[in-house]
């Protein structure tokens, strides 16, 4: 039998005394300068984040205005202040910057807006105590409208979710979808649940990528689509509600649904969210994100800032003091009292 390697019996035996190896392998990687740091981030911004020109942003400028706060051993905090200041300039919820001790962000496309949502009022006055849990699709039906809120593009749809759905909707007058403080999430189930109500399939949006520095440096544009599923469909009136915090696939959602001949939007404008985020390490090992992508619609427009929605809405203090969802309610009369015009795509 042979006798196991001497690393390999110190290694079973648990031994950590300090041997010359050891200092060599175990000893600390040298802590990144807070230039270097800098240099990196605002590089890689320059390089792939995909709306610099869209958004008239003077990255040079910026860069040099920040860089000249930077100094050599300034402590963590600090550093992070003013990359986190860096970026917020940038005006982009999907740009973020990740420390072990804090995580930048910019919340400004739905806090200078008004709420237009009360869960509490959706729980009290509108699915109650009987609805239907559906996988993370809750549903009711209210004066023969099937009313269906999801909270995050996060929680899985499936098949046998969305084809239990289409049966509680058949023969309905209308479905509203109410994807009001969704945050965003996965965008292939905002492509499951688009494809319950088209019969064929519609180009939604173009999107590209960034590959350099330069303004013109992407990818051509490619389709993007929706196809309609093979189960059970709806293909009467169906609305959408949103308001600002609808972000990231809910504005995606949006624009697709925007799309569908028989579907109308009610309530606020998205809050935006339309590129696909890349991701990066700096050389301290904090980790951050930002958009690489740009997204238009078929009539080239922008949904980096929102989706716009067909028939404004807000909620009404008077309505939520008797426990009232003035949105809701709008689209209730809309579906009931008209006949929604086909849109022509």
């Amino acid at each position: 039998m042979k006798k196991a390697p001497i690393y390999l019996l110190l290694l079973i035996a648990g031994f950590t005394g300090p041997t010359s190896c050891e200092k060599m392998v175990l000893q600390a990687d040298p802590v990144a300068e807070p230039v270097v740091v800098f240099d990196h981030l605002w590089n890689d911004i320059n390089n792939r984040y995909s709306y610099l020109e869209v958004k008239r942003v003077n990255w040079d400028s910026i860069g040099e205005v920040y860089r000249n706060r930077i100094t050599a051993g300034m402590d963590d905090k600090k550093l992070f202040s003013v990359l986190a200041e860096m970026l917020f300039e940038l005006e982009d919820g999907h740009v973020n910057l990740l420390s072990e001790f804090n995580r930048s962000r910019n919340w400004d496309w739905f806090q200078q807006f008004p709420d237009n949502y009360n869960q509490n009022i959706i729980d009290r006055s509108y699915l109650k105590e009987d609805y239907a849990i559906t996988g993370p699709l809750r549903n009711q039906v209210i004066d023969s409208v099937l009313y269906i809120n999801y909270r995050s593009f996060g929680e899985k749809i499936s098949q046998d979710h969305l084809e239990e759905l289409m049966e509680r909707a058949e023969g309905m007058q209308g479905v509203i979808i109410d994807i009001r403080h969704n945050g965003g999430g996965n965008l292939n189930y905002g492509n499951m649940l688009a494809s319950c109500f088209i019969d064929t399939s519609y180009v939604y949006a173009h999107q590209r990528y960034k590959t350099g520095p330069g303004k013109d440096q992407f990818t051509s544009w490619g389709e993007m689509t929706i196809n309609p599923r093979e189960g059970k469909r709806f293909s009467g009136p169906v609305v959408l509600l949103t308001n600002r915090r609808s972000y990231s696939a809910s504005t995606f959602f949006a624009q697709m649904m925007r799309v569908v001949p028989h579907a109308t939007l009610i309530g606020d404008n998205t809050g935006g969210g339309g590129g696909i985020p890349a991701y990066g390490e700096l050389p301290n090992g904090w980790h951050y994100r930002f958009s690489a992508t740009q997204t238009i619609t078929p009539e080239g427009e922008h949904i980096e800032t929102e989706v716009p929605v067909d028939i404004q809405a807000a909620m009404h203090p008077a309505d939520e003091a008797q426990g009232i969802d003035t949105i809701i309610e709008t689209a209730l009369t809309y579906l009931q009292n008209n006949t929604p015009t086909i849109k022509k795509i």
